[in-house]
């Protein structure tokens, strides 16, 4: 049993991520970051819950760049194939929980 206070991490740079569990080949991380990531398609899906701060997720559905905003408790899902970048608004906490080793 282990708890995890999310407000607490703060790593050295943009999307380091602490490993909260693996099962099954699927990561559970958080990641702390006041960068946008980079376009990416991860190896399959992906949940991605903003704990702390707010994220503007870009994703490309059809070939049109569309954006939500994610709030602190949001979740966005990708589905596999699902072409996605997230732009925080300052610093953000999120947790993510996809495929071990996706991008």
């Amino acid at each position: 049993m282990k708890t995890y206070v999310s407000k607490n991490f703060s790593p050295a740079k943009a999307w380091d991520a602490l490993d909260i569990a693996n099962f099954f080949g699927t990561s559970v991380r958080l990641h702390w970051t006041n960068q946008p990531y980079k376009w990416h398609i991860n190896d399959g899906e992906e949940v991605f819950a903003v704990l702390d701060g707010v994220v503007e997720m870009h994703y490309r559905e059809a070939g049109e760049v569309k954006k939500v905003l994610l709030n602190s408790g949001d979740i966005f899902y990708a589905s596999i194939g699902t072409e996605h970048v997230a732009h925080p608004q300052g610093e953000a906490r999120v947790l993510v929980i996809e495929k071990e080793d996706s991008v």
